[in-house]
C-alpha cells in the first residue's frame, strides 16, 4: 500500500460484531457522512444476529458504500471460531485493501488490531463501552483488560464517544501511546423535528434493547413501587432482545399486565410518542443515542446517572437520578410528573444544546480529523 497523501480520498473500512442498536446507528451515520465527502466506504458486521432489521438497515446504506457490505459469523463470547472469523477478516482486509480500519466494540476492535500493520494504513478503535462495562475486580472484567493491553499499542487512534469512556479506559486499561480523541455522537438533522405524543400514550415509556445492562427490569420495579404508594402510573416498552421473556414474567408476576404493555422493536421516534415521560434506567452505558435522539426531538426524559449520559445533560443534573436503584428512579419519575412546566423548560433547553454539539456534521468532521491526526503521526 502507498503511504497516504494529504487531501486524498480514503478507503475506509467499518467493522462491528453485532448490526443493532446505537453502534450501527453510529456507523450508519459516519458512513454515510464520509461517503458524502467522497470516500470509499465498507463495513463488516456479524452474520449470526440483528434479522431482518439489519438486513433492512445495511440494505439502505449499501448503495452508497464502494467497499461493500460484508457479513461474517461473529460470537459474543470469545469461543474458538473466533480464529475463522479473524481469518475472514484478514481475507476481506487483503483484498479491500483499506488505508483506514475503523474497529467498533471489542470483539471487531480486537479483529481490526490484530492485522498486521501496512505503510500507510491506520488502525482505529472505538469501544462503545465493550469490554470497558466489565469490572476488572472480575474474572471477566480481568481477562479483558489484558487483553486491551495487549492490543493497545496496535492502535494508532482511539476515538471514544464520551469523557467517560476515555477515562475509564485510561483508568482500567492504561495510557495509550496512540492518538487519543473524544468526539460526541450526533444526531441528523430531521432528529430536530418535535415528536407529538400519540392518543394512547402512556405515563412512561421506555425505548431501547431488552438487555440486563440497559436496566428494563428496574423501571418496572419502580412503576411496581409508585402504584403501591397509589399512584397509578402506566408504562410502554419498545424494544426487543434476551430478556424479553423475563421482563414479560417480572409484570406478570408484579401485577402490571393492565399498567406495563410492551410493543416491540419500534422506531426511536414512534416509541417517544408512546409515553409523557422517557426514562432511560441503564446500568451501564457509554454515549447512548436514545438520550441524544429524544433530547434533540425535545422529549421529556430523566436517566439515570451513568456513563457518559451526565455529559449529554450538561447542567441539567436534577433530570438524573442514580444507577442500579429502582426506588431513586421512582422518586424521579414521580417528581417530573408532577411538575410539568419545569419538566418540559429542561426538555426545551436541552434541545439547544444537542443543537450546538451532537450534530452529525460535527461528529463525521470529528471522526475525520482524528484520521489525519492519526495519519500525521504515524
Amino acid at each position: 500500500m502507498m503511504p497516504f497523501v494529504e487531501g486524498q480520498k480514503l478507503r475506509i473500512l467499518h467493522a462491528t460484531r453485532a448490526p443493532v442498536g446505537g453502534i450501527l446507528r453510529h456507523i450508519l451515520d459516519v458512513a454515510n457522512g464520509q461517503a458524502d465527502r467522497g470516500h470509499e466506504v465498507g463495513i463488516i458486521t456479524d452474520s449470526l444476529t440483528g434479522g431482518e432489521r439489519a438486513k433492512q438497515a445495511l440494505a439502505e446504506i449499501a448503495p452508497r458504500l464502494r467497499l461493500g457490505i460484508h457479513r461474517v459469523a461473529i460470537r459474543r463470547e470469545v469461543v474458538p471460531a473466533d480464529i475463522l472469523a479473524w481469518a475472514s477478516f484478514q481475507r476481506l482486509i487483503r483484498g479491500l485493501n483499506p488505508h483506514v480500519l475503523h474497529g467498533h466494540g471489542a470483539k471487531a476492535g480486537a479483529f481490526t488490531r490484530l492485522m498486521t500493520a501496512a505503510k500507510g494504513r491506520i488502525r482505529i478503535y472505538t469501544p462503545h463501552g465493550g469490554s470497558l462495562h466489565y469490572p476488572v475486580t472480575t474474572l471477566k472484567g480481568n481477562i479483558f483488560a489484558r487483553l486491551e493491553r495487549a492490543l493497545m499499542n496496535n492502535t494508532d487512534l482511539f476515538l471514544f464517544e464520551s469523557a467517560f469512556a476515555r477515562d475509564t479506559y485510561q483508568r482500567t486499561i492504561g495510557t495509550p501511546k496512540g492518538l487519543v480523541r473524544c468526539v460526541f455522537n450526533g444526531v441528523t438533522d430531521a432528529e430536530f423535528e418535535p415528536v407529538a405524543r400519540a392518543e394512547d400514550a402512556t405515563d412512561i415509556a421506555y425505548v431501547g434493547e431488552f438487555r440486563h445492562i440497559k436496566g428494563a427490569d428496574l423501571l418496572i420495579d419502580a412503576v411496581a413501587r409508585l402504584r403501591a404508594e397509589g399512584r397509578p402510573v402506566t408504562l410502554t416498552l419498545g424494544g426487543d432482545g434476551e430478556e424479553s421473556a423475563n421482563l414479560k414474567a417480572q409484570v406478570e408476576r408484579l401485577g402490571l399486565a393492565g399498567a406495563v404493555r410492551f410493543i416491540g422493536h419500534v422506531k426511536a421516534r414512534y416509541g417517544f410518542s408512546k409515553g409523557t415521560l422517557l426514562v432511560v434506567p441503564s446500568r451501564g452505558d457509554s454515549m447512548p443515542y436514545v438520550v441524544i435522539e429524544a433530547a434533540a426531538a425535545g422529549v421529556p426524559m430523566i436517566a439515570a446517572k451513568v456513563g457518559g449520559i451526565p455529559e449529554i445533560f450538561d447542567t441539567h443534573t436534577d433530570a438524573l437520578f442514580a444507577s442500579s436503584n429502582a426506588d431513586a428512579m421512582a422518586d424521579a419519575i414521580k417528581a417530573a410528573l408532577d411538575n410539568p412546566p419545569a419538566t418540559l423548560e429542561r426538555a426545551r433547553s436541552l434541545r439547544e444544546r444537542i443543537l450546538q454539539h451532537f450534530s452529525q456534521k460535527a461528529m463525521v468532521e470529528g471522526v475525520l480529523a482524528g484520521y489525519r491526526d492519526a495519519f500525521a503521526n504515524r
